[in-house]
Order: structure tokens, then sequence, then C-alpha cells
């Protein structure tokens, strides 16, 4: 039975699963683990990359959220997966240059084998997991509903990361993510 426009077909790791553990390089040398932010009241996993103008356009956004975020006790985490073969301009040194140049106050890691963004079942680039703080799925999809920042009318990770922060399910609890796809290695 063909879906109809209005029925979103979920992708990605199903909502109330538990995080994915990982170990990955970030861009300040330093190995990073899940495991580590368990402080975090919630966790917000971002797939991303260096070249996607997506991405790119959501830069500042992800800061943002960080700065707003973090008093409140919750840790966005970017993961770059893409192959750096294909894609050079998502390397890890150009990762560590592209952190320094936009400012990133969250930690930027590298996924080398993309076992990671399998595991979580990231798609695109931007591509958000949010997790409450017994590390459940409690928000996956966009950050929000537009790439151009002022045409955003509904902030969906603010908004879940507001419900999962009070104690409550986000009354949107998955979205449609849209961006670059990941880059698969052969």
């Amino acid at each position: 039975m063909p879906s109809s426009p209005t029925t979103l077909d979920s992708v990605g790791l199903p909502l109330g699963a538990s995080a994915v553990d990982f170990q990955l390089k970030g861009v300040d040398g330093k190995t990073h683990s899940l495991n580590s932010l368990s402080d975090s009241k919630a966790v917000v996993v971002v797939f991303s990359c260096n070249h996607c103008p997506y991405v790119q356009a959501y830069e500042d956004r992800m800061v943002q959220i960080q700065k707003d975020y973090s008093p409140k006790g919750v840790t966005l985490v970017a993961i770059n997966s893409n192959d750096d073969t294909g894609y050079p301009e998502d390397s890890y040194p150009n990762m560590i240059k592209r952190a320094e140049e936009r400012g990133f106050n969250f930690p930027y890691l590298r996924d080398d084998t993309q076992e990671i963004a399998r595991k979580y079942g990231a798609i695109c680039t931007p591509h958000v997991f949010a997790f409450d703080q017994q590390r459940r799925l409690q928000y996956k999809g966009r950050i929000d509903d537009n790439r151009n920042p002022e045409s955003v009318k509904t902030k969906d990770l603010r908004n879940a990361l507001d419900a999962i922060l009070a104690g409550h399910k986000p009354s949107v609890q998955e979205t449609r993510p849209f961006g670059c796809s990941v880059k698969w290695k052969n």
C-alpha cells in the first residue's frame, strides 16, 4: 500500500529506542562517547558535515541551540560520517578548520567507519536525534522547518527539547529530515 502524502515514513532509530553509544574522535583531538555525557538531561545527536549547503545554513542555529540549552543541561553533538575520499572537504583536518571558523561550541566528531550513522539510521545532513536523560529517543528529524532562518515557522528541535526538559513527550516526536544525503563509502 503506498503511503499517502500525509504519512511520515519513519526513518532511523525507532522512537523510545535507547541511544547507541559511540567512541569517536572529536576536532579537539579527544575521543568522545555518549556515556561521557551521563550528566546531561538531554543529548542531541546531529549527523552533520562540512560541505552540505543545508548544514551550512544551520550551523549558526546549532551553535545558538547549544548556547541556549547548555545551561539547562542539554548537550548537542555533531557527527560527520560522510565518505571523505569522494568528499575531501569532509575530512578530519577540514572538520577542525570548519569548527574553528564557525565557532562550534559543541563536540564535532568523525565517524570514519560510518558504523554510527548506520546504527542511528541517519539518511541526510543535518539529521537530528534527541534523547531524554534515560537516553531514550524522544524526537527525530529536522532542526526546524526552513533552511532560511527568516522563514522558520516551527522550531521542532527547540519545542522537543522544551518538552523533554519539562518531563513530557514532545507533541511532535518525528519530522521529515531534509538536507544532503549521507555520502556512503562504496
